[in-house]
């Protein structure tokens, strides 16, 4: 049986200032969890129906009602683990960083999350206005990539004006990407699902790439931030 006290404190992890203040969050699935108990992540509370044979303070068995009441998702899968947030690592500035510029929505986050472990991207940096990594639905996305890529959050305009490396910026107008020369370090900018890259940001943008459109028709608008993420990526590591 969850206590009351057990109940509130999961419950307030859905919001980004409880997540903060107490410096935990939620993973569910057992398969996530999983990946993530082998990994360098300290875990607070595992609340499982069935045993994951762990360090028996740290597994909590309870029913599939208590599951469904302290579970984020419509069909809970067995287990919800909480963990605690890791420090954040110094920013490796001799390879390729991803920059994200207010990336609102959390399944785009968590897409481009995978997609720099699939390229081994390191390090991904984030404005502060971008979605919080440690939401639930970010969680979810990850399929547990969040262990292996460090994610910052920072004043991404200071950090940009300051960087000695090329700061390349994904525009509709750009220049097409595979006739540009690209390096094997600098920042690759990715912008707003909507609006794009701030102006703020553009002014110390260096490099202004685009993807081309190959269809006849060419009527779609544009591609979605965690898609074009995915085929620049690709067009760096390929060179």
């Amino acid at each position: 049986m969850l206590s009351k006290s057990q109940i509130k404190l999961i419950t307030s992890l859905k919001q980004k200032k409880y997540r903060l203040q107490h410096e935990l969050f939620v993973v569910e699935g057992v398969k996530t969890i999983k990946e993530l108990l082998q990994s360098n992540l300290v875990l607070h509370k595992l609340y499982t129906t069935e045993t994951f044979n762990i360090d028996a303070k740290d597994e909590i068995l309870i029913s599939e009602a208590d599951l469904k009441r302290i579970s984020f998702l419509k069909s809970p899968n067995k287990a919800l683990a909480v963990f605690k947030i890791p420090e954040v690592k110094q920013i490796d500035k001799s390879k390729l960083i991803v920059a994200l510029d207010d990336v609102r929505d959390p399944g785009n986050l968590g897409t481009i999350i995978r997609l720099c472990d699939w390229f081994g991207i390191r390090d991904l940096i984030c404005s502060k206005e971008t979605v919080d990594c440690f939401n639930p639905k970010v969680i979810q996305a990850t399929m547990g990539s969040i262990t292996r890529v460090n994610i910052s959050y920072i004043d991404l305009a200071s950090f940009l004006k300051d960087n000695q490396t090329t700061n390349y910026g994904a525009f509709m107008d750009g220049k097409n990407v595979y006739q540009t020369n690209l390096l094997e370090k600098g920042v690759l900018v990715m912008g707003n699902e909507a609006n794009g890259i701030s102006q703020e940001i553009e002014s110390v943008i260096n490099e202004r790439v685009s993807i081309p459109r190959f269809g006849n028709i060419r009527a779609t608008e544009s591609l979605n931030v965690a898609t074009a993420t995915a085929v620049l990526l690709s067009e760096f590591k390929r060179r």
